[in-house]
């Protein structure tokens, strides 16, 4: 299974059973071999840990599956996200999260903590965020009062962080593509974590940018040149984090926004 071109050439191998013993995972890349096999979780301790996916566990409905709350067999909480079998995302997309996050190590991106496929299931165990996602505490008027305005800028900067490391300080350059408020989460101290790497995009060296067909994201934080020519660069998660900005700021979702005739962009809105 190899990744699309313009990216870097990466493929994964399976070997031994479906059931967890014996299971390796192995990403190769360009220059490095990557063994997993000690972040693999079977499924049947990822059903005890969820309660076998109850609702009781359920944390939200993501864009390829529902997340549960899990306590694992050391006592340590997680989020594990299971990938809907009828969602679009594949065992590439699938393979694509597991690789970029298991090599990208930064105090404001979230820590996976294991993974698994079995059969038709793929499911992936991060760290649990005891304070949600951004969204759920800006937009929400009591919760909100509770952000001040150092908090505030500790969540921009956070993200700032966490960009940077993506785009320039990681050994590979890797464009997120859907960087909004719910893909933000919020750790014990209230420090954001940027989550969700399904749609990220990796390059090699200084090569910065790609044109896609399948444009994915999410309307109201993607890039003009991306949304309607399928170009992507660092810029697009640069715009993205433009947009966050100001909801960060005022506590207004971005897209609430209905244009008025007096208020032809966004910023007349946000005032």
């Amino acid at each position: 299974m190899c990744f699309r071109e313009g990216e870097v050439n990466m493929q994964v191998q399976y070997t031994g059973d479906h059931n967890g013993t014996d299971f390796y995972q192995h990403i190769q890349g360009t220059n490095s071999r990557l063994k997993a096999d000690e972040f693999y979780i079977n499924l049947e301790t990822i059903q005890v840990a969820t309660n076998n996916f109850s609702d009781a566990n359920m944390l939200g409905q993501g864009g390829f599956g529902p997340v549960y709350k899990g306590t694992l067999g050391d006592g340590k909480e997680a989020a594990v996200k299971r990938l809907s079998s009828c969602s679009e995302q594949g065992t590439e997309e699938f393979t694509n999260e597991v690789l970029l996050i298991l090599k990208l190590q930064h105090k404001n991106l979230v820590r996976l903590l294991g993974f698994c496929i079995d059969g038709e299931e793929k499911l992936l165990v991060y760290e649990f965020m005891p304070h949600s996602s951004l969204d759920v505490n800006l937009f929400d008027p009591r919760k909100r009062a509770q952000f001040s305005w150092r908090k505030r800028l500790n969540i921009v900067n956070g993200i700032a962080k966490g960009i940077l490391y993506l785009h320039e300080d990681s050994r590979l350059r890797i464009i997120h593509r859907d960087l909004k408020a719910s893909n933000v989460l919020l750790d014990p101290d209230m420090n954001p974590k940027i989550s969700d790497f399904e749609m990220a995009r990796i390059f090699a060296g200084s090569k910065g940018e790609a044109n896609t067909a399948r444009i994915v994201g999410t309307y109201g934080y993607m890039a003009p040149e991306y949304a309607m020519e399928g170009l992507y660069s660092i810029k697009s998660d640069v715009f993205s984090f433009g947009v966050l900005v100001p909801e960060i700021i005022t506590g207004r979702r971005n897209a609430a926004f209905h244009k008025p005739k007096n208020a032809p962009s966004l910023l007349p809105y946000w005032e």
